[in-house]
C-alpha cells in the first residue's frame, strides 16, 4: 500500500503507477531533498514537535541515505513513486516508526517547492559562471584580433565597416544581459516556502524562520496558498533561458555564414567540426549548427510550462508535477551549449585578409560621404538623397564609387571636393567612428579594457 494510501481499499493499478511516478527523472532532486529534510527536522526537533533525540537519529540517516544515493548503492523504486517517498520510506525502513516523524507539519506540496527551489538556487550559479567563461572566450578572440576590419551587416547585405572586435563584444554585451537576467531571477527564486504544507500552513508550532536561515534563504513566502502553487519562479528561469539560447542562435548563424566558403571569414578547428558521410570534402560547423537548432527546444520548455500553468486553479494540481522534465532538459541543453561553444570559439581562425577584402567595397562608405556633406552644411535628408543618387550613377554605368572622377561625382553631389574622392578607406572609415560604443580602434580598445576588468 502507497504511504498515503490509509483511506484506499484497493491496491494502485499497475499502469497508473507507471503513469504517475517521476523517479525516473526527480531523482536528481536528491540532495536538495535531503538537505531541506534535515532543517525541517531540526525545526520540529528545536521546537519540541517531535524529541531531540528523534530528530538527531533523523538527521543521522537522511546523511546516511545521501551517502548511499552519491556512491550509486541506493535502489529507487517506481513504486514509490517520487524522490520524497523514496528518502521517506528508506528512512523508516532504516529508523522504524520514529522515522515517520519526518513528514510532521509538512506536505509534499511545500516539499517540491523547497527541492525546485534549492536546485535551482545550484543551477543559476552554475550557469552564471559558465556564462562567464563563454564570455570571456569571446572576449579572447576579439582581443587576439582587435584591428581586424570586416563588413558588418544590415539585412544580410554590406552596411558599413566594423572591426570584428566590435562585432564579438556585442554578443559579450547580450550574454552579460542574460548573466544579469539570471541575477534577477535568482532573488524570486531565493524564497522559503516550507511550512505551507499541502495549502493552508499548520497547526504545529513550527518556526518557518529557523529553516530559512538553515538554508540561507532571502525569506520565507508569505502566503502558503501561493506557495505550493507557484511555478512562474520557473517561468521566468525558462524565459531567461530562452532568451540566453536566441543570443546563441543569432551567433551561431554567424559564424556559420562566417564557415562558409561564399564568406571564409573564419575556419573553426577540426575537434569541433563534422564531416560528411557522402562528401569527403565537407567540413560542417556542427557545434553552431545544433546549438541554433537547440533553441527551439528551450523554447518548447518554455511554452509548456506556460500551458500547463495557464489553466490551473489555486492551489496544487498533479499536472505541476509535469513541471520537472521540461525545466532539467531546458537546463541540460543549456549547460551543455555552455560547455562546447567557448572551446570551439578558442580554435577560430581568422582570415583577415578575406574580412579586409570585402570591408574594401566602396560602397560601404556611402554613409561616409553623406556625413561629410553634413559636417560642411548639408542637411542629412538632402546628402542622403545626393549619395543615393551618386550610387545610382555608378550602378547605371557599371562602376565602383572609388572609380569615378570628381567631375563625375559632382553630377550628383555638386559641394563634392578632393577630399570626397579619399573616403574609400577601411582604416580611415573604422577611425572615424570614436564616440563612446563605436566601432573606431580606440573606442574598441576602451570596449576590450572594459570586459578585461569585468570578466
Amino acid at each position: 500500500m502507497a504511504m498515503w494510501g490509509g483511506r484506499f481499499g484497493a491496491e494502485t493499478d499497475k499502469e497508473l503507477a507507471k503513469f504517475s511516478e517521476s523517479i525516473s527523472y526527480d531523482r536528481r532532486l536528491y540532495p536538495y531533498d535531503i538537505a531541506g529534510s534535515k532543517a525541517h527536522v531540526k525545526m520540529l526537533g528545536a521546537t519540541g514537535i517531535i524529541p531531540v533525540a528523534t530528530a538527531k537519529a533523523i538527521e543521522d540517516g537522511l546523511e546516511e541515505i545521501l551517502h548511499l544515493i552519491q556512491d550509486g548503492k541506493f535502489t529507487f523504486k517506481q513504486e514509490l513513486e517520487d524522490i520524497h517517498m523514496n528518502i521517506e520510506s528508506a528512512l523508516i525502513d532504516k529508523l522504524g516508526p520514529e522515522g515517520a516523524r519526518l513528514h510532521s507539519a509538512r506536505s509534499r506540496n511545500d516539499q517540491v517547492a523547497l527541492d525546485i527551489r534549492l536546485y535551482l538556487r545550484h543551477e543559476i550559479r552554475e550557469i552564471q559562471q559558465l556564462l562567464r567563461g563563454f564570455q570571456h572566450a569571446l572576449f579572447e578572440l576579439a582581443d587576439a584580433n582587435k584591428t581586424v576590419i570586416m563588413p558588418g551587416f544590415t539585412h544580410l547585405q554590406h552596411a558599413q565597416v566594423v572591426l570584428f572586435a566590435h562585432h564579438l563584444l556585442a554578443y559579450v554585451e547580450m550574454f552579460d544581459r542574460d548573466f544579469d537576467r539570471l541575477d534577477d531571477c535568482y532573488k524570486r527564486v531565493n524564497v522559503m516556502p516550507l511550512g505551507a504544507g499541502a495549502i493552508a500552513g499548520t497547526t504545529l508550532p513550527i518556526d518557518r524562520e529557523m529553516v530559512c536561515r538553515e538554508l540561507d534563504f532571502a525569506r520565507i513566502t508569505r502566503n502558503s496558498m501561493d506557495s505550493v502553487a507557484d511555478r512562474d519562479f520557473i517561468i521566468e528561469l525558462l524565459a531567461d533561458l530562452a532568451i540566453f539560447a536566441m543570443h546563441v542562435s543569432r551567433l551561431s548563424e554567424d559564424l556559420i555564414l562566417w564557415c562558409s566558403q561564399e564568406f571564409a571569414f573564419i575556419e573553426l578547428g577540426d575537434a569541433f567540426c563534422t564531416g560528411s558521410s557522402l562528401m569527403p570534402q565537407k567540413k560542417n560547423p556542427d557545434i553552431a549548427e545544433l546549438s541554433r537548432g537547440k533553441t527551439g527546444r528551450i523554447y518548447g520548455s518554455l511554452m509548456a510550462l506556460l500551458t500547463l500553468c495557464k489553466g490551473l486553479p489555486l492551489t496544487y494540481n498533479r499536472d505541476l508535477q509535469e513541471d520537472k522534465e521540461s525545466l532539467f532538459d531546458a537546463i541540460d541543453t543549456v549547460k551543455m551549449i555552455l560547455r562546447v561553444y567557448p572551446p570551439m570559439i578558442a580554435t577560430a581562425s581568422v582570415r583577415k585578409e578575406n574580412m579586409y577584402n570585402a570591408a574594401s567595397d566602396p560602397a560601404l562608405m556611402a554613409t561616409d560621404i553623406a556625413e561629410l556633406l553634413v559636417k560642411i552644411g548639408v542637411p542629412f535628408r538632402t546628402a542622403h538623397h545626393q549619395v543615393g543618387a551618386l550610387v545610382k550613377y555608378c550602378n547605371d554605368h557599371n562602376r565602383k564609387l572609388n572609380e569615378i572622377s570628381l567631375e563625375e561625382m559632382r553630377i550628383s553631389i555638386p559641394d563634392a571636393t578632393e577630399e570626397f574622392l579619399a573616403v574609400f578607406d577601411p582604416e580611415a572609415s573604422v577611425g572615424k567612428r570614436e564616440i563612446p560604443g563605436g566601432t573606431g580602434f580606440n573606442a574598441v580598445r576602451q570596449q576590450l579594457e572594459y570586459w578585461r576588468n569585468r570578466l
